[in-house]
């Protein structure tokens, strides 16, 4: 997400970043007892250690989920907010993923249909497949390709909660968050919107859809060709748009 330090360099303007507890720069012994959807509650706690009465949200992915939820309840203070690549239902996104998903080469789709069957995503075939797919609608460039800056570290924590929270596999949610749905919940939202992705986006344009249609006066960019990392991707097309909205919205 630290494409979006062009935000702050190039507008002025403050930029936040905060991990989840058990993630990045945020690590922790787990807690599988305080890890559910109510992730949101540590954006609370974060605005007031730091006195943010005034604010801008933007959420990326699972970000976006939580910033939706939170912004169902009606939170003071939140001038705008930018949903990137957010789905409301998990069961459309796996869906959608599925989907997605039929459109590999045959020998790439069934490898990843025996590892969602038998659990193994270790053998090569499984691995070569996930990357293909993860090419296509995740990220366009590998880790290799892209400045250090937007890859996260491999040593840095996440995957225990990714795998409590979602999972071992993309197709099929087996964590905490199966069956997780705001879609009837969208229409409370009264913060002004801005939802983000892209064309080759793993979030497609039906579950964006979805999510602009129930949130009251929501805007849709979506970045033609960009995959789930459009922020990085579409680097200063991204940030100029995001920044014409928060001016909108001051």
């Amino acid at each position: 997400m630290t494409s979006l330090d062009g935000i702050a360099e190039k507008y002025g303007r403050a930029v936040i970043y905060y991990d989840a507890l058990g993630c990045g720069k945020s690590p922790c012994p787990p807690l599988y007892d305080k890890w559910s959807a109510e992730f949101a509650e540590e954006l609370v706690c974060v605005r007031e250690a730091l006195g943010l009465e005034h604010v801008h949200l933007l959420g990326q992915s699972w970000g976006g989920m939580l910033a939706m939820q939170y912004a169902t309840h009606l939170p003071a203070g939140v001038a705008s907010m930018v949903v990137a690549s957010g789905p409301a239902s998990l069961d459309l996104w796996l869906d959608e993923a599925i989907r997605l998903r039929s459109y590999l080469p045959k020998d790439m789709r069934e490898a990843l249909e025996q590892a969602d069957r038998d659990g193994d995503y270790t053998r090569p075939e499984v691995i070569a497949a996930s990357n293909e797919y993860y090419r296509r609608h995740v990220q366009k460039q590998l880790d290799s390709e892209l400045d250090p800056k937007y890859v996260r570290p491999a040593d840095e924590p996440g995957d225990e909660l990714y795998h409590f929270m979602q999972g071992k596999s993309e197709f099929v949610v087996t964590g905490k968050l199966s069956h997780w749905d705001i879609t009837d919940d969208l229409y409370k939202i009264e913060i002004p919107t801005l939802y983000t992705s892209g064309g080759a986006d793993e979030c497609t344009p039906y579950i964006a859809k979805q999510v602009v249609d129930r949130i009251p006066n929501c805007e849709w960019e979506l970045f033609k060709g960009a995959t789930h990392n459009a922020h990085v991707e579409c680097k200063d097309e991204y940030n100029a748009r995001v920044e014409r909205f928060l001016e909108q919205h001051e």
